[in-house]
């Protein structure tokens, strides 16, 4: 198994802070190891990253709320992600919530599945097929009603070269689709990108919605990732009330060092200069999406 290098431990705060109410709308956990060991056969193992180390890089960050996304080392068991649900949110209002792997709408049964409801997971991970977890026609079909019956959203985790060939699967679904990482379009291509030209289609629909993150694995530059800029603002221009931000901390499966999150904020700041539009993205749009309570 590929050894992947750890996020930066010494994160720094963004200038200026972002506004109150502010949600990473994707993070993952990972380990101790010895409470939560991977599922047999893991495409990768991160170093462990735990909800303690999230709380308080958000803190420093100036986030108030966050998207645990379930990992698919984890696979349908989601131990690692209630756990950390259930400490984040613990003496207040649900500050966090999660969005599960599909796997356990096809392996998991009505009782598992509720319980991963209570605890305020609200949507489910269609990941891309290199990691791991596939399904039948049938099987697909079986989570997209279960996640519907739910009123969850459905995530689709683009493919590296980019999200085209994925979403005619996903293209007639009537709930909520928040589509990763920009689908992974190529920022040199621009409008000619077929990842950005489904995206943009799909887009003119009131139910798909996208995640501005990943910038530092999608550019070809590398920092400060200019390339990105128009990329992630011609997605914003599309659809500003449907665009939510995403750190990716820990940045699983990367083999260049993950940059620190200080910066990612202020790229995107850089993405949305204005305002109110930035606010919309950390603030109004994660609460919509995400049914968060009222803090």
């Amino acid at each position: 198994m590929p050894t992947y290098l750890p996020f930066d431990p010494h994160p720094r705060a963004p200038s200026p802070l972002p506004p109150g109410g502010s949600c990473d709308s994707q993070f993952h956990v990972f380990g101790p190891a010895d409470r939560f060991p991977v599922r047999p056969g893991a495409a990768y193992e991160m170093p462990t990253a735990t909800w303690q180390v999230a709380k308080q890089l958000h803190a420093t960050l100036g986030i108030e709320r966050g998207v645990i996304v379930q990992a698919t080392t984890y696979g349908a068991d989601h131990a690692v992600v209630l756990d950390a649900l259930q400490h984040l949110n613990a003496g207040g209002p649900r500050r966090y919530v999660g969005c599960a792997n599909a796997a356990v709408l096809v392996e998991g049964d009505d009782a598992t599945v509720a319980k991963l409801h209570d605890a305020g997971i609200r949507g489910a991970r269609f990941t891309r097929g290199g990691l791991g977890i596939s399904f039948s026609p049938a099987e697909q079909a079986r989570a997209f009603a279960r996640a519907k019956e739910l009123g969850w959203y459905v995530k689709v985790q683009p493919e590296p070269d980019g999200i085209a060939a994925q979403l005619d699967a996903f293209e007639e679904l009537d709930v909520p689709v928040l589509l990763d990482h920009m689908g992974r379009a190529d920022p040199e291509l621009g409008d000619s990108d077929p990842s950005l030209r489904r995206i943009l289609e799909l887009l003119k629909r009131g139910n798909f919605w996208v995640m501005l993150s990943l910038s530092e694995k999608i550019s070809k530059q590398g920092p400060p990732w200019d390339d990105v800029v128009p990329l992630a603002q011609r997605l914003i221009e599309a659809a500003p009330d449907r665009c939510v931000w995403g750190s990716d901390w820990p940045h699983p499966v990367s083999v260049r060092q993950p940059p620190n999150e200080g910066s990612l904020m202020e790229l995107l700041y850089r993405f949305a200069p204005d305002e109110a539009v930035l606010r919309k993205i950390l603030v109004d749009n994660p609460t919509n999406l995400f049914q968060f309570q009222a803090l």
